[in-house]
This record gives C-alpha cells, structure tokens and sequence, in this order.
C-alpha cells in the first residue's frame, strides 16, 4: 500500500526533526558563547505559545515544558514536512529540494509567522552565531526531510 504524498512527506518531516534536534543541542554547546545558551526557539516557543493561552502548568514547570518542547517541536516538523509533497513531482535532487524547503520553513517562521503572532522576536533581533545554528538545523531537517519522502517503499 502506497501512502498519500502528503502524509509520507509529514512521515519523513518528522522523523527529520530527530537529526535536527541532536544537531541544535550539540551545536549549541560547541559552537555558541556561554552567553548565548540560553533555551532555544523551540523551548522559547512552546513557553511563549503555553503563557499566551493560560498553560501556566506547562510554562512553569521545566519537565512538563521539556515534553511539550518534543512534542510541539516533533508535530512542527510534520506539519511542515508535508510541504515536501508538491516538491516530489519536480526535477532535481530530493536532497537539495529538501534543503530548499528547509531554508524556506526557517525564513517563513523565524522573519514571518513566529513575529507576526508573538511567539519569538524576529531572527533579525538574535545574535547571528544562534541564527546559523538553526538555519543549519534547518538544512539538515530539510535535506533529510527530501530524502526520506522521496525514498521507495
């Protein structure tokens, strides 16, 4: 049984989100300033999005905001791995599509959706060592993204 393209391409979004994450959490202890380790935009989000609509359970409390992080992060990557879908039909490399719609989530949420409804100040108020660190996150999510939607079976 084949799977709808939009459900694979959610499928392979969110199994994206897994080398992602491992990269943002690494990258952030490698390559960014103490100064700079604070949460990042997932944690920031899913803390903002809980506050906005009265979850002070979830946004006081660590562990439970740990969870909610994953599980938001975890559906994000779905819900934008299935703009993967149109892409298949086009030429060229599911890993440079997948790039593509990588670059396109992270300018799409971090300079459009994520300011517009108040959840994270716009990427061009963070520092740019942070902004590297999640537009290369985003390239790995998308080239992985691309491959895995576009893989037979």
């Amino acid at each position: 049984m084949r799977l709808n393209p939009y459900l694979k391409s959610a499928a392979a979004g969110c199994a994206a989100t897994l080398p992602m994450s491992a990269w943002m959490l690494a990258a952030q202890h490698w390559l960014l300033p103490r100064r700079e380790r604070y949460p990042l935009p997932p944690e920031q989000i899913t803390e903002h999005a809980a506050e906005a609509v009265g979850l002070d359970a979830v946004a006081g409390n660590e562990p439970v905001l740990k969870v909610a992080t994953v599980v938001n992060h975890f559906a994000y990557g779905a819900a934008a791995g299935a703009l993967y879908a149109p892409l298949r039909s086009l030429p060229g490399s599911p890993l440079v599509k997948g790039m593509g719609l990588g670059l396109f989530v992270w300018s799409g949420s971090y300079l459009g959706l994520l300011p517009a409804t108040g959840l994270l100040s716009p990427a061009t108020e963070h520092p740019a060592r942070r902004n590297a660190l999640m537009i290369v996150a985003h390239l790995i999510w998308g080239g992985c993204t691309g491959v895995l939607a576009e893989r037979k079976g």
